[in-house]
């Protein structure tokens, strides 16, 4: 079973999402969750769920080897930022290159970096007029929300949204998409698909791994930035 380390800084409803899929399932489990919040509406859901809580402070993550001696003991496969406001430090970052991913709450490059998280994004979002947003999945480097994206998924914005109902169509595409593009990378088959595809294609292709699909290798040279394949 593969396993997976949650970091969490507010309440929690993805960490919750990414626990109950998973022990549906079965695939993999939630070995630890880790947050800096000691007020995180997170804690109560790993209580409630009998998930190991762990809570940390800027000295045990930025200054001493606490968090990452924990982390190397662990070996997961797979770390998740599940609503995580640190950057995380490089140490972390160079020891599980590829193994750490975060999800925000709009399309990237636009709206990210340091401040953008939660609400502030969707306020931003709807003063700028945009017509549409999103969530992106990716990779965390050294730099606030700048790693390589693995998965976006869009949403259109109404000329009645409001902030606030922007943020539950969001979190609506968090819930659902965020357990499945974890399952598909602990898979080794993760596919950000463009919307050209129909919905009877991307079924197809999500069924399949990259390396059986003789026909796909046509349409790489076509579309090489909408794939991410692991």
């Amino acid at each position: 079973m593969k396993k997976l380390i949650l970091l969490a800084s507010g309440n929690g409803s993805n960490a919750e999402r990414i626990v109950t899929y998973f022990r549906e399932n079965g695939l993999a489990e939630v070995a630890f969750i880790l947050t800096n919040n000691p007020k995180a509406g997170v804690i109560d859901r790993a209580q409630r769920l009998d998930v190991p809580c762990m809570l940390f402070d800027r000295k045990d993550f930025y200054e001493t080897s606490y968090i990452l001696d924990l982390l190397e003991r662990e070996q997961p496969d797979l770390i998740v930022l599940a609503g995580f406001l640190w950057k995380c430090p490089e140490n972390i970052i160079a020891r599980f290159p590829n193994r750490i991913i975060n999800i925000h709450p709009s399309l990237l490059p636009k709206y990210g970096g340091k401040g953008m998280y939660g609400m502030h994004v969707h306020e931003a979002v709807i003063a700028a007029g945009e017509k549409e947003s999103g969530i992106t999945i990716h990779y965390i480097n050294e730099h606030y929300d700048e790693g390589a994206i693995i998965y976006q998924e869009r949403v259109a914005i109404a000329p009645t949204d409001t902030p606030e109902s922007l943020a539950q169509k969001v979190h609506e595409l968090e819930y659902r998409a965020f357990p499945l593009i974890i399952k598909q990378i602990l898979q080794n088959k993760a596919i950000n698909f463009p919307n050209y595809f129909s919905k009877k294609e991307k079924s197809f292709l999500q069924k399949q791994k990259f390396e059986d699909i003789p026909e796909i290798q046509s349409c790489i040279k076509f579309c090489k930035r909408n794939f991410y394949l692991f």
